[in-house]
């Protein structure tokens, strides 16, 4: 069905012209004032998706942030970023030791300040790859030296502030061999492994996902996969998790992809839809963007259905810059959103199958907190809350810490705002459950849509990682207002 290597360097490059293209022939203003923008970031897909226990997210790339219309959409829609191609190996090491994390620094800071996380991509892969590394004509032990020594500082520049890793990507043929990739022909089937051993060694907290096109059934190809997957756990391999890209032409959803999402789970790993579109042969007519709707809503619920299948991530914010044309001459229109950022159906069939009703976002110019993450400036009679904070994990200059939120009144309570001041000066770079605020040393956390609701002596969670220096005191107070 795809040959995803081919999101090759000759794309990127298209892509760009096609920006820059862009840029001379349309304001920003203007754009903007196209976009169908939902009323509140409540109603997000990502916030929908919290609601159910997942994330939503996109592929980001940060050349196309500074259009308004684009970074408009990708704030108020997705909880989770997956960087298009800033970490990707040539562009992180172009030159053998010379690293360059100017890309993925950009789309990582941009999604700290929006709330969202960020999955890794992809650390070991044979497409985008330097010469220097393609060609280089280097022993197995040397380029075992070289793949770990990339891996080591990439994951390492980034530990602590990314959810999850693509560790390696597309190792496989569609026919359940191994793809004969300079890594599988000098180093041979030990890589994968080597991979996720030197991955775990540079980012403990990170979930580490091997990643693929064409499993998104029981085929050949996701069986070896699965096999794979299923030695690992047995020799102790780090694996957390298994990212299925889906790809997909319209109409051709597998009838079995639950199930072979849920196979994935028993192994004892999380699953995730990592790359979704649905290409149609072009021009887009309403029936066959009815049966995209129908396809997106068909995956998400399939997701839904499997309980380790953590989130879903769209490949692109729009079919503006979508990579399928370039490479499917004839196909086009995959994702949620037009050309002009217009809701297609498909965005309202995912929000459907999210529990967030079958009707199109109205027009907004940018996101907006929910309600119930604003306090009121004193709580109702019967409402009150405490926090807890506990530091679950540390490591050189990046932690990791819970706060815990307990209802300590007679009634429930709509909402709760959660303070305190580093004694240290660190600086929080990721956090979930909730809505961040910080200032300096002083940091403020309101619920977010899904947890503000706590009944009497119930309680919720949210937490986060940060980086220190000197000194990782604990705050000596946390306060609690309920709402």
């Amino acid at each position: 069905m795809l040959e995803s290597a081919s999101r090759a360097p000759a794309r990127t490059r298209a892509r760009l012209a096609a920006t820059a293209l862009a840029a001379t022939t349309l304001a920003a203003a203007a754009v903007v004032a196209a976009v169908t923008t939902p009323a509140s970031a409540a109603s997000g897909l990502g916030q929908l998706a919290a609601a159910q226990g997942r994330y939503f997210g996109t592929a980001l790339a940060n050349n196309h942030l500074g259009e308004s219309a684009y970074a408009t959409v990708a704030d108020r829609e997705f909880n989770s970023v997956t960087p298009e191609n800033e970490m990707k190996w040539d562009a992180t090491e172009p030159s053998r030791g010379s690293f360059n994390y100017t890309g993925g620094d950009a789309i990582v800071s941009h999604a700290q300040g929006h709330g969202q996380s960020v999955r890794g991509h992809t650390l070991v892969w044979h497409s985008q790859l330097p010469s220097w590394v393609s060609n280089g004509g280097f022993n197995a032990a040397t380029l075992t030296s070289v793949m770990q020594n990339h891996i080591s500082n990439v994951a390492g520049h980034y530990k602590g502030k990314l959810y999850a890793w693509d560790v390696v990507n597309e190792a496989f043929n569609d026919d359940g061999t191994r793809r004969q990739s300079v890594f599988q022909t000098t180093i041979g089937d030990s890589y994968i492994a080597t991979a996720f051993q030197a991955a775990r060694a540079a980012d403990p907290t990170a979930k580490l996902y091997y990643n693929d096109y064409n499993i998104e059934g029981i085929n050949a190809k996701s069986t070896a996969v699965y096999n794979m997957v299923k030695a690992f756990k047995q020799q102790g391999v780090p694996i957390d998790g298994v990212g299925l890209q889906t790809h997909l032409i319209l109409g051709q959803v597998p009838s079995d992809l639950q199930a072979n999402l849920q196979r994935f789970a028993d192994l004892g790993v999380d699953v995730a839809l990592t790359e979704v579109d649905v290409r149609m042969q072009t021009p887009a007519d309403s029936s066959k963007l009815a049966t995209q709707s129908a396809n997106y809503a068909a995956l998400t619920k399939a997701c839904l259905n499997v309980a380790r299948c953590v989130g879903i991530t769209v490949w692109g914010v729009t079919d503006k810059y979508s990579w399928v044309p370039d490479v499917f001459p004839g196909y086009g229109a995959p994702l949620l959103f037009d050309d002009s950022y217009n809701a297609k159906p498909a965005y309202t069939g995912v929000s459907g199958a999210l529990g967030g009703g079958t009707s199109s976002p109205s027009p907004s110019a940018s996101p907006s907190s929910s309600p119930s993450s604003s306090p009121t400036s004193s709580p109702p009679p019967g409402r009150s809350c405490s926090a807890t904070y506990r530091k679950v994990n540390e490591w050189n200059t990046g932690f990791q810490a819970e706060v815990t939120v307990t209802n300590t009144g007679s009634s429930s309570m709509g909402g709760w705002t959660v303070s305190w001041a580093f004694p240290n000066g660190q600086k929080i770079t990721q956090l979930w459950n909730g809505t961040l605020s910080q200032s300096g040393a002083n940091v403020t956390v309101k619920n977010v849509s899904y947890n503000g609701t706590v009944t009497p002596n119930g309680s919720t969670t949210f937490g986060f990682t940060g980086d220190w220096s000197g000194a990782n005191g604990t705050p000596s107070s946390v306060t609690c207002a309920a709402s």
